[in-house]
């Protein structure tokens, strides 16, 4: 069995948290448009719209993915196990409302919800591992890009409190457990050789990347077709969120190519001073509203 190198002090803790439940991102938004909530930022919103519309499915798939290899691990992975679950149902929990007031501002989500439906569709088809390696790989994505949202706090510079604060939370706790899946990876695997338990993660990821890049931004063009901006301009702004100001992917680019290395595990790279840090000020924030 390959040992996993998750700190042995980690403890993984579900945050029973409810946010946005006295009114809509867009009812908060002191700019022109009712329907960009992020600092009356198109890009800002639909990025992050765009994600969250995808959460609900994919992380039912995640729970169903890790839920199944359980019964095989040991006593303090199968712990983890359960905690990643249950910080998973409370993220899909916070998502689904979110996503109503998304709907509730005017935006038609059935497309896009359709297209998340039959890509996990295709997934569930998949051999149980293959679906372990695909919560893998996407399992990285979350982490290193909760990560770059929290520590760059341009990311949530403009968005409603309680808005920033359902981000804010949801990227501590993936940071959190981004562990889990790929110990549980390691453990489903361990008569496998070492380089064919990396081939299979890397070649799951390659794809991946491609198909969540491609559901993102396919996302992204349904927002601003609706709202009526689907244009050369508006990409070129992406762009330059992307990779100027504030730079999203141009900051996880690094932490991204060490998931391809043999030695890779997610908590390779320490982020757990990051995240209380963040914590503290979520705490801090919640008291004064």
């Amino acid at each position: 069995m390959v040992a996993p190198a998750t700190p042995a002090d980690l403890t993984i803790t579900p945050r029973d948290m409810k946010f946005n439940r006295t009114g809509s991102p867009a009812s908060q938004n002191t700019g022109n448009h009712t329907r960009w909530w992020h600092g009356n930022d198109p890009v800002k919103t639909a990025f992050l719209n765009a994600l969250s519309v995808t959460f609900p499915q994919g992380e039912s798939l995640f729970i169903e993915a890790v839920r199944r290899y359980r019964d095989v691990a040991d006593p303090k992975l199968k712990e983890q196990i359960s905690a990643f679950i249950k910080q998973e149902t409370l993220h899909t929990r916070e998502h689904v409302v979110f996503n109503r007031l998304i709907e509730q501002a005017g935006y038609d989500t059935t497309a896009m919800n359709a297209y998340t439906a039959k890509r996990m569709a295709l997934a569930r088809a998949r051999p149980h591992i293959a679906q372990l390696a695909v919560t893998v790989a996407l399992e990285h994505f979350t982490a290193i890009l909760a990560h770059g949202l929290l520590a760059n706090p341009k990311h949530l510079d403009g968005a409603p409190p309680d808005v920033a604060r359902l981000w804010q939370y949801h990227a501590i706790e993936e940071i959190e457990h981004k562990g889990v899946a790929f110990d549980t990876y390691n453990t489903a695997t361990k008569d496998w050789s070492g380089f064919k338990r990396w081939y299979v993660r890397c070649k799951v990821m390659a794809i991946m990347s491609y198909l969540f890049w491609r559901s993102n931004a396919r996302h992204m063009a349904d927002f601003f077709r609706q709202d009526g901006i689907n244009t050369p301009r508006t990409w070129l702004r992406v762009l330059k969120f992307h990779f100027v100001e504030p730079g999203m992917l141009r900051a996880i680019f690094g932490e991204y190519w060490k998931f391809y290395s043999l030695s890779f595990h997610p908590w390779n790279t320490d982020d757990r001073a990051l995240i209380a840090a963040v914590e503290q000020e979520l705490k801090e924030t919640r008291a004064a509203a």
